[in-house]
């Protein structure tokens, strides 16, 4: 897994950074005289750098791939032998076939409830239900009343609905005869080929929505940035850059790498534009994809190497300000740092002004 993180300096490694630079020491005061803690005869640093008023980001890089969300396996309900295999890269919308068996149909319908029963005259539930108001959505409502009871005007609607799938015209609804989803899926990949023997939970297909995502594997340590809504940089295979945010985090059976998954964790991402954000991109070519943990707008901030350890019972840190041909010792507080650049904060500190530093 490749991956990159910009540098996350604490307090005590600004000193170590300064240190091994020019290590200009004040007296732990507000501010030291004119010209003190210079390098050279006349006082002042070697260098200087701009305190810059800029948004700091930190924030971690990882390699990912193109996806869709909510992958998950279809089994057989039933044993049979796939005459039909399901075809890959499909899209499969309500009352067409996943794939077939037996000769037969296996049909897509949309409702939250998975097929756990023959449904028959006499039989209630929301089970019922979905299955009504799927007829009535393709067209073999005629006469049916949209309710949770299967009765006589629900058995006249399949037969309707089966007479037009050229199958026995029972009136009943197996449990071999219909998948249930959320919406319209995508065919992933085709578990179970043609004449393939399948028995009842046999896997025969991977589907998955069609809402593109792609999922990018962190370290178990980067945990925070999984949480549900961390923003997200996607740099796509063709090199465009688009913004998204994490959705979750996904089980090692839903990533198809079981053995990656068990060593970090597999997030996620949406796509902010949806479909369109990954229209024509090469779904085999990997992503990056930046999380961003901390971000902090508007801040001043200099270089890490400005920022000096001042000496004396008040302690803390400074930054040694020049003014034409002389320099102060300016007090200020430290925060957050990224790509070598650091908060800086204080009384009279002001964008533009120039701070010393080590030499290059």
């Amino acid at each position: 897994m490749k991956r990159s993180t910009t540098a996350l300096l604490t307090l005590g490694t600004v000193t170590a950074a300064v240190a091994g630079g020019v290590l200009f020491l004040g007296t732990g005061g507000g501010a030291g005289a004119s010209g003190e803690g210079g390098e050279g005869g006349d006082g002042l640093p070697p260098a200087t750098a701009t305190v810059q008023r800029t948004d700091l980001v930190r924030s971690t890089t990882v390699d990912g791939r193109l996806d869709f969300a909510q992958r998950r396996v279809v089994k057989a309900a039933v044993e049979g032998t796939v005459t039909v295999a399901a075809a890959e890269g499909e899209t499969v919308r309500r009352g067409e076939a996943l794939y077939e068996l037996n000769d037969k149909p296996v049909t897509l319908l949309y409702g939250p409830v998975p097929v756990f029963r023959e449904m028959k005259v006499g039989d209630r539930g929301s089970d019922v239900l979905q299955l009504e108001r799927n007829l009535r959505d393709l067209g073999y409502g005629f006469g049916l009343y949209v309710d949770t009871e299967y009765g006589k005007d629900t058995e006249a609607a399949v037969k309707r609905w089966q007479k037009h799938l050229n199958r026995a015209t029972t009136g009943r609804v197996g449990k071999g005869d219909v998948v249930f989803q959320p919406d319209r899926v995508k065919v992933v990949s085709a578990d179970a080929a043609l004449a393939d023997q399948v028995g009842p939970d046999g896997p025969v297909l991977t589907i998955a929505s069609t809402k593109p995502v792609v999922r990018a594997e962190l370290e178990q340590t980067d945990g925070a940035l999984t949480a549900r809504g961390t923003k997200v940089e996607v740099t796509l295979p063709s090199g465009r850059t688009v913004r998204g945010k994490v959705a979750g985090t996904v089980r090692p059976e839903e990533d198809g790498s079981e053995g990656a998954a068990q060593e970090g964790i597999t997030v996620e991402v949406v796509l902010d534009g949806g479909a369109r954000a990954a229209s024509g991109e090469d779904a085999r070519a990997a992503a990056s994809v930046t999380f961003v943990s901390e971000a902090r707008k508007g801040v001043l901030a200099v270089p890490v190497e400005a920022v000096v350890a001042l000496r004396g019972e008040n302690g803390g840190y400074g930054l040694q300000i020049v003014r034409g041909t002389s320099s102060t010792m300016v007090r200020v507080e430290t925060g957050m740092t990224a790509d070598g650049q650091i908060e800086v904060s204080g009384a009279g500190l002001r964008e533009g002004m120039r701070a010393g530093v080590a030499k290059p």
